[in-house]
């Protein structure tokens, strides 16, 4: 199994000021997203060859591996000409991760919840440009739910990985989701169930807690105006939130999860360095005998 730590709280960091960070913290791999100089949000890869060369040069002279890839591109959405060009950005991201020897990527699945017959119509035409990219250099995907993408929910999106039909096609199940994966009907939230569900699928898991949004009858957060669609949701230390962190590990032990595991706190840029320490002795504690 591999320990990661999304270093999104250091993102303001040169590149290897941030490796080195890392390093420093313990950990052996880094799962990179999003950040302005490389690879930002919705947007074309600002990384260069000379910059690609770099992130390997730290790589190296830190110790340091990728364990991951992880753009956000807006693939799925109903608007072809958005659609096209997520699809140019995702095929240069493909390149770097060639070029950087990570041999996974993972992502959301985007598009728009009140368009989901559009955005996962929209989601096919892009894999089939897509797939035989993956497939050419080796890379492997995972995929995970989101709040406010058109496939929000544990259930339905294991069912969609599913029918991808590929073996390096896989689950990315992740904890601060873990009250919106479980759907609204469900007060709670089943981990075990939902990660049994996945079962042979579940590659990857991101580690953060959350709060109940669904907690004292809907009550937890007010939000205005009455019916607004927002989502709500934190990445915070594990105990800080209400994930069943006891059932959340339990599973995995149960599973006999061998995949990455990424500690992806965002809410502390104040005490990243404690926080990304502590998850870490966390995680250890939890999934390595």
């Amino acid at each position: 199994m591999k320990i990661a730590l999304d270093p999104y709280m250091f993102r303001s960091l040169p590149i290897d000021e941030m490796v080195r960070t890392v390093a420093e913290l313990g950990y052996d791999y880094i799962e990179l997203s999003p950040r302005a100089d490389f690879m930002p949000f919705f947007l074309h890869p600002r990384a260069d060859d000379a910059r690609v060369r770099e992130l390997k040069r730290s790589l190296r002279t830190h110790g340091v591996r990728l364990s991951s890839v992880l753009p956000l591109y807006k693939w799925s959405s109903p608007d072809e000409t958005e659609r096209q060009a997520a699809v140019r950005y995702w095929k240069r991201m493909i390149e770097i991760t060639a070029d950087l020897e990570c041999p996974l990527m993972n992502s959301e699945f985007n598009g728009r919840p009140e368009r989901a017959a559009e955005s996962e119509a929209a989601f096919w035409r892009s894999l089939e440009e897509l797939l035989p990219l993956f497939e050419r250099e080796g890379i492997a995907l995972n995929l995970e739910a989101h709040p406010d993408d058109f496939c929000e929910e544990n259930t339905p999106a294991v069912d969609l990985v599913r029918a991808i039909d590929k073996p390096w096609v896989n689950y990315l199940y992740c904890a601060p989701h873990t009250f919106h994966l479980s759907g609204p009907s469900e007060a709670g939230a089943d981990i075990a169930r939902m990660m049994r569900y996945a079962g042979d699928k579940l590659r990857h898991v991101h580690i953060a807690d959350s709060f109940n949004h669904k907690g004292s009858s809907g009550l937890r957060y007010i939000l205005n105006p009455p019916g607004t669609p927002a989502r709500i949701h934190q990445h915070l230390d594990i105990g800080q939130g209400e994930v069943d962190w006891d059932v959340f590990f339990g599973t995995l032990r149960e599973l006999g999860f061998d995949g990455v595991a990424t500690a992806c706190v965002f809410a502390w840029e104040e005490r990243a360095r404690e926080s990304s320490a502590f998850m870490l002795d966390r995680i250890r504690k939890e999934l390595v005998a």
